[in-house]
């Protein structure tokens, strides 16, 4: 076969442990109509070149030349023979290439301990209470994970502020309306990890004999890179097209008006990006694209059915190089950092596409597009076959009951063995009959939106669901021998102070109850394309217009500044909501008053009682879905 004339990259940084699935989808679906491609994934490439011997020799060397050095960075300096004796041993011991050196890494006596170790010594537990006798590969993943933090923590301090081992320069992008703080970075002097996604990307054009590069960036995280990128090309390639496509143009860049971006991008794609991706290498009708300073769309012309969208093909990516780390003692938590899943969609778009936080005016979430539960093993099948790997995480934004039901039947008639899991809605399909029926054909977790544990809250949401519901259907899933992590949300508008400590109890009641082993709380935040954003006063709140004083250069357009008349200062319990949840899930504090995990400022001397929730609303609602007479 010819070499590829196009080249797919995801910029860094994305998570480690797997790829990021949209350059797989693109790269499968090309694949399908003879169109050769190859890609490459940034992230992983970026954070190997770090976490290498050669990479810290040149962290050090420009250590060396700092004259006032901080604490941190005069241990690096101090330990630096030990960083770099141990670091490419431990990076092949997180890909799963030298597991013996676990025993070495769990008696604490290989590697430097930074300041991340500090939270060993805080829990109050050893390693061998954490992980037990026989858990040394944890143990040692786990000190693996935390020396590399380390690393991380000195790279965001002393090398480039704007790196995390998950995202970069995210604040650069993440609902900015003007391009210049970007570009004022991507012109300052280059940094030591611009330096290295320069010669990346030289080395990757060249490779691939590349005529047109496609960047696919899913979040705010990876614009700066996918910018560096795009200059680095311009600069060296001028005759290569570059196109810019993935989840975060869907969402932030629609209002997009800055002309500026053609100086790094020729054209940039909405929605999926199979047909417009396809269109532009073929020379035909551009379908919501942006180019010449104007996007583009054909309202008429419909994206490529889901069915027919193809396997994901992972040919070309270097899967036995990614990190499984083990950064949190929590059995949810290491699914989304540990291992390599194959990640895989059930539908296109959601069947629910009714919560009122939700982007569900855009196509990803709006357009509801599912396949047969033969094609979706097929697929499985297929990519199992690519990559010898049976675990798959289902990334749908809510996987439909059905099509889990009709998949589940479909594993074990053909007598197949898979591992999975995925995000689901806590509805009242998922009956202890499916849910055993799911964990019989591989299922070992879910992930599912509580959001706010308010039955007024629930139903202003349009969530569909209620407080006794959630605790029936997690239950099932619990005793079905599912693990099942709930997201949870405050600051919801009209929310009040009492209703957050409401649903603090709710969610103590579902981990006493055995319902739930794993949450998060996060603020909400009200975006433009969310049935809030759209329609404020039907939540009670009132909008600032999302553009300001309206400049004729727009960039990021997504998150809105609202005024909330209840007055409630929501992020004093964020520090408290969040130190309950950890214990919860580490089974400390479950007895406790939940007024116990609040500063007394926090709540502003307001006393509020126990809770109005009733003390056993939980336990009550999972003894009457099991009595005779219910």
């Amino acid at each position: 076969m010819e070499n590829p004339k196009l080249l797919l990259i995801i910029p860094p940084m994305t998570q480690l442990n797997t790829p990021y699935p949209s350059t797989a989808y693109l790269t499968g679906f090309l694949k399908s109509r003879g169109i050769p491609s190859a890609q490459r994934d940034f992230s992983l490439e970026l954070a190997l070149r770090i976490f290498s011997s050669s990479g810290l020799q040149s962290v050090f060397e420009v250590l060396a030349q700092k004259k006032n050095r901080t604490e941190r960075e005069l241990f690096f300096l101090e330990a630096q023979t030990d960083y770099l004796r141990t670091i490419d041993p431990v990076v092949r011991f997180l890909q799963g290439k030298d597991p013996t050196l676990a025993f070495r890494l769990a008696s604490r006596t290989l590697v430097p301990e930074g300041p991340r170790f500090g939270a060993l010594e805080q829990g109050g537990l050893t390693l061998e209470q954490s992980f037990g006798k026989l858990g040394v590969q944890d143990q040692g993943k786990h000190i693996a994970s935390l020396f590399l933090d380390d690393i991380a923590d000195l790279i965001a301090e002393s090398i480039d502020s704007r790196f995390a081992l998950s995202r970069y320069g995210e604040k650069l992008a993440a609902s900015q309306l003007s391009m210049d703080p970007l570009l004022e970075s991507l012109r300052s002097a280059p940094t030591l990890l611009d330096r290295w996604i320069e010669e990346m990307t030289i080395e990757a054009v060249r490779s691939h004999d590349v005529a047109t590069v496609g960047l696919s960036v899913p979040f705010p995280g990876n614009v700066y890179g996918a910018f560096r990128i795009a200059a680095t090309i311009k600069r060296h390639f001028p005759q290569i097209k570059i196109l810019l496509g993935g989840g975060y143009v869907n969402t932030e860049l629609r209002w997009l008006s800055d002309a500026r971006v053609h100086d790094y991008f020729d054209a940039i794609t909405l929605d999926d990006g199979e047909r417009p991706l396809w269109e532009l290498l073929n020379g035909e009708k551009k379908l919501r694209t942006f180019s010449n300073g104007q996007w583009h769309s054909d309202a008429d012309v419909h994206d490529i059915p889901f069915k027919d969208s193809g396997a994901p093909s992972y040919e070309g990516l270097r899967l036995g190089d990614y990190l499984s780390m083990l950064e949190m003692l929590n059995p949810m938590h290491r699914l989304w950092s540990d291992l390599r899943w194959n990640k895989l969609t059930l539908a296109h778009g959601c069947y629910w596409k009714k919560c009122s936080f939700c982007d569900t005016s855009l196509d990803y979430i709006g357009r509801y597009d599912p396949a047969s539960a033969d094609l979706l093993l097929d697929r499985m099948q297929n990519v199992r076959e690519q990559t010898g790997q049976s675990g798959f995480h289902f990334v749908d934004e809510a996987a439909p009951p059905a099509t889990l039901k009709h998949l589940s039947e479909n594993i074990l008639k053909r007598g197949q063995t898979f591992t999975w899991w995925g995000n689901i809605r806590f509805e009242k399909s998922f009956t202890p009959v499916l849910t055993r029926l799911m964990s019989d054909a591989g299922c070992v977790a879910v992930t599912g939106g509580l959001e706010v544990a308010s039955d007024r809250l629930l139903k202003l949401m349009n969530k569909g669901v209620t407080i006794e519901q959630v605790a029936r259907v997690t239950r099932a899933f619990s005793d079905a021998g599912i693990m099942v992590h709930a997201y949870l949300m405050y600051g919801f508008p009209t929310e009040t102070m009492q209703e957050t400590i409401d649903s603090l109890e709710v969610v103590r009641q579902l981990f006493e109850a055995g319902c739930i082993q794993s949450g998060f709380w996060h603020r909400f935040s009200a975006t433009v394309h969310s049935p809030v954003g759209l329609n404020p006063a039907d939540y009670g709140v009132e909008v600032f217009s999302p553009l300001g004083d309206r400049p004729s250069q727009v960039f990021a357009v997504n998150d809105l500044k609202f005024i909330d008349p209840t007055g409630c200062d929501h992020d004093a319990l964020g520090v408290g909501l969040k130190k309950a949840i950890y214990n919860f899930m580490h089974g400390v504090g479950i007895e406790e008053d939940v007024r116990f995990w609040f500063a007394e400022a926090a709540l502003k001397g307001i006393k509020i009682p126990r809770s109005s929730i009733a003390k056993n609303r939980i336990a009550r609602a999972l003894f009457a879905a099991t009595s005779p007479v219910a």
